[in-house]
């Protein structure tokens, strides 16, 4: 790789740095080529974007971030092969590498960079996977708050059959 293709993938991936919110560090070092192949398919069908870069250009992209960002506690993860998996959905690439490792080990989780909180290792795949993305919070807090709005509209609509019965009830007593 000539000094301007590494110059050019830094670049790249600072752009998609600056992009997202959420990215994965993957260990794929003992997949085959057709395994490896599968993988990037699933991740491309669920929108996960797949590159494999070498640790050096992934530091010196994630160095050129602003320090809030907070990328440095990434660093230690940046050993052996390594893919990132670019995501718009937090839970979504933590999903693939569960369901993708049903049949082995591998790829394996480096680390997870979610909102700016860094999860390191793979016994977080399980936690992470168990995130819910934004879309479930939201309808579950509309779900929430229609709830009294659904019990209130039913009550009255019970109630209403039974008052209009009372009301029968009385007229005909009158009578």
């Amino acid at each position: 790789m000539t000094r301007a293709e590494k110059t050019a993938t830094i670049e790249a991936l600072k752009e998609k740095l600056s992009e997202v919110e959420h990215f994965y560090l993957a260990d794929s070092s003992t997949l085959t080529v057709e395994q490896i192949n599968k993988f990037r398919g699933m991740c491309f069908e669920k929108g996960v974007e797949m590159k494999v870069v070498k640790n050096t250009l992934i530091q010196k992209a994630l160095e050129a971030a602003p320090e809030e960002k907070n990328y440095e506690e990434l660093y230690q993860a940046l050993k052996g092969h390594t893919a990132i998996l670019f995501t718009e959905v937090a839970n979504v690439p933590a999903k693939l590498i569960k369901e993708f490792r049903a049949d082995g080990e591998k790829p394996a989780l480096k680390a997870a960079y979610i909102e700016s909180d860094v999860y390191i290792g793979d016994d977080k795949l399980e936690a992470l996977a168990s995130l819910k993305s934004k879309e479930d919070l939201l309808a579950e807090v509309i779900a929430l708050l229609q709830s009294p709005a659904k019990n209130v509209i039913s009550s009255l609509k019970s109630g209403g059959q039974t008052l209009s019965g009372l009301l029968k009830t009385l007229e005909e007593r009158a009578a």
